[in-house]
């Protein structure tokens, strides 16, 4: 398996990376780039607390860069964010909502308000991981066909 780091500007200082640390230089490549411009083709994206950092509209605008890259007709994306719960569960992610108001434009969300931002970038929503600590999800989507 090989992966690319999406980042904004080009990264000089090599050995300072994950991918030199780790031995996975042949495997890791970063790419300079802007997703609310372009992504580079892949069968697969993982966004890790990238997407509560944006309003809607914006998340829109970036999945459906995601989308229109994406290299395979059942392509996926995988979100990984804290998730917000029910009303009543105390969860990590309600405390970390009130953080999002203090700056930006975003928000922690439910596992609903990810499915309909898949949709309306043209992602289907398929189902939802819960690591055993619970403290994130991990959304699924997949490349929603044309018929859809």
């Amino acid at each position: 398996m090989k992966g690319s780091v999406l980042e904004l500007k080009s990264l000089k200082n090599k050995e300072l990376l994950w991918s030199s640390k780790m031995g996975l230089d042949d495997r890791c490549m970063y790419i300079e780039g802007d997703m609310f411009k372009d992504v580079s083709p892949a069968d697969a994206y993982i966004m890790k607390m990238i997407l509560h950092d944006w309003n809607d509209e914006e998340c829109v605008k970036i999945l459906n860069n995601i989308n229109r890259s994406c290299s395979s007709p059942n392509g996926r994306v995988f979100i990984v964010e804290h998730l917000i719960t029910e009303p009543e569960k105390p969860h990590f992610s309600k405390l970390f909502d009130i953080h999002m108001m203090c700056w930006g434009s975003g928000r922690e969300r439910t596992v609903e308000e990810y499915s309909s931002l898949l949709e309306k970038s043209g992602w289907k929503y398929v189902q939802t991981y819960y690591p055993q600590s619970g403290l994130i999800g991990v959304i699924e989507g997949v490349k929603a066909s044309k018929s859809s």
